[in-house]
């Protein structure tokens, strides 16, 4: 018997005999969604790493926590998150009924799939050895000899290792990492030299392989496996309703979108590079504060910008080749004397930024309203001046406010995707997607309010 289905099966042993011991009959009742709606609490139990949940500038985080809030809100219950530092410790608090869902990808292992019922099921994976990138890494298993693995205990990593090591005849050694570390940590500690090798979940280690360019996890040491979430088998009407919630139109976008955002690229990154001393905003708040006067605007406000373009991430580059913190195209920044060798400096790039503000400033003076010119400011720095000028034509069009921006230029901007309205004579720019530049204004604005405590 491996060890994760020895460690599995034991604890969960002495839960069931300490239940039928010492828990009142009540407690051993099954739970399921109406005992659940009764209480009005949501409980659910994930572990803290870069997609499923993280703190993040004082916000929790995460694909499995933002989908868990979706469906939480669909069931009009309240949420309450665990944590725990392993699955096999949220098996336990599941079987222990001090849980309600697992929130987190987990192996759809025969042990679990014995004791629980998976729902959410996510994409398959397999698992990859993790090392550092160099002219000795390895592509092969036999090539393991002499190797050391580090791997935390009880987990599906620790039984496919001891698998491999029992069909190689044992040439390498396995080390068993420290229970407060979590897999993700392990390979961190690849990335920094620490330790020489683990195993990890596919999906994640190339999440990781964007950040740490010294990662070589090409080699795959086993079959693609299901996944997902886990709930107790007499959890029956609660299974029920997470099937018929992520059939629906409303979960698909929420998903698509959620992995977009944490599969591909996930913030929790941006915390580790970019260090935020303790009380600022930014480590880059004295040139904030230094060229916002520039523009007479508050430094906060100038550094929500800075966040939303760039995540204060100074070596960014988007795929349209925007660079910098503030993001400016290169023609842009040329515009403002910013050479290609400068682009990236911190302090060159917010003043070639506020250069940018200030003549978009200049393109919207008919806006008499400062706090409404502001929103179409923020407006064209995403789209450029342009698109907003189309929608400030459809707007009077239309009989709206060109001046205002909420409900009546904003509209427009999302207006210009359609047909009817970017075929129309008054529109000089055509078609334009309109719902990032929207969701930018507003975005940077609630940091922006965040920041300041309005």
């Amino acid at each position: 018997m491996s060890l994760l289905i020895w460690g599995l099966a034991l604890t969960l042993s002495g839960f069931v005999s300490c239940r039928k011991n010492n828990i009142e009959t009540k407690d051993s009742s099954p739970v399921d969604l109406n005992e659940i709606i009764e209480r009005d609490t949501l409980v659910v139990g994930t572990l803290y790493g870069a997609t499923s949940y993280f703190l993040y500038r004082d916000e929790y985080m995460g694909y499995d926590y933002e989908l868990a809030l979706a469906l939480t809100a669909d069931l009009k219950l309240k949420l309450k998150i665990v944590t725990a530092v392993s699955v096999i410790e949220l098996a336990h608090l599941l079987q222990d009924r001090k849980i309600d869902i697992i929130a987190t990808n987990v192996y759809q292992t025969p042990e679990f799939k014995s004791l629980f019922r998976f729902v959410m099921p996510q994409q398959s994976s397999h698992q990859v050895l993790v090392q550092r990138l160099s002219i000795n890494s390895i592509s092969e298993i036999s090539e393991l000899k002499g190797k050391t693995v580090h791997v935390k205990p009880n987990t599906v990593y620790r039984q496919r290792l001891e698998n491999l090591h029992n069909e190689t005849g044992g040439v390498f050694t396995i080390v068993d990492a420290p229970d407060t570390l979590s897999s993700e940590e392990l390979i961190e500690q690849v990335a920094n030299g620490k330790i020489e090798m683990t195993l990890a979940h596919n999906k994640t280690a190339q999440l990781y392989k964007l950040y740490h360019k010294n990662l070589d996890i090409r080699m795959p040491v086993g079959y693609d496996q299901q996944n997902g979430w886990m709930i107790r088998n007499e959890s029956k009407a609660l299974a029920q309703k997470i099937e018929e919630w992520k059939k629906s139109s409303e979960s698909e976008l929420i998903i698509t979108k959620l992995y977009q955002k944490y599969w591909k690229k996930s913030p929790y990154f941006a915390q580790k590079r970019i260090k935020i001393p303790r009380g600022a905003v930014s480590p880059y708040d004295d040139l904030f504060k230094k060229y916002a006067s520039e523009i007479n605007w508050d430094w906060k406000l100038l550094a929500a910008v800075a966040f939303h373009e760039s995540r204060f991430d100074s070596s960014q580059v988007s795929w349209a080749g925007a660079a910098g913190l503030m993001q400016l195209m290169p023609r842009t920044a040329a515009n403002f004397g910013l050479s290609r060798e400068q682009i990236m400096n911190p302090e060159k790039n917010i003043e070639a930024g506020v250069q940018y503000i200030k003549s978009l400033n200049l393109s919207f003076r008919k806006i008499e309203d400062t706090e409404e010119r502001l929103k179409f400011i923020l407006g064209a720095y995403n789209s450029g001046p342009a698109h907003i000028f189309d929608a400030m034509a459809l707007t009077r069009k239309y009989g709206k406010n060109p001046h205002i921006w909420f409900n009546n230029v904003e509209y427009y901007v999302l207006k210009k995707s359609e047909p009817e309205y970017f075929n129309d004579p008054v529109v000089k720019y055509g078609r334009f997607k309109g719902k990032e530049t929207v969701a930018y204004v507003k975005n940077t604005l609630d940091t922006y309010y965040k920041y300041t405590g309005k």
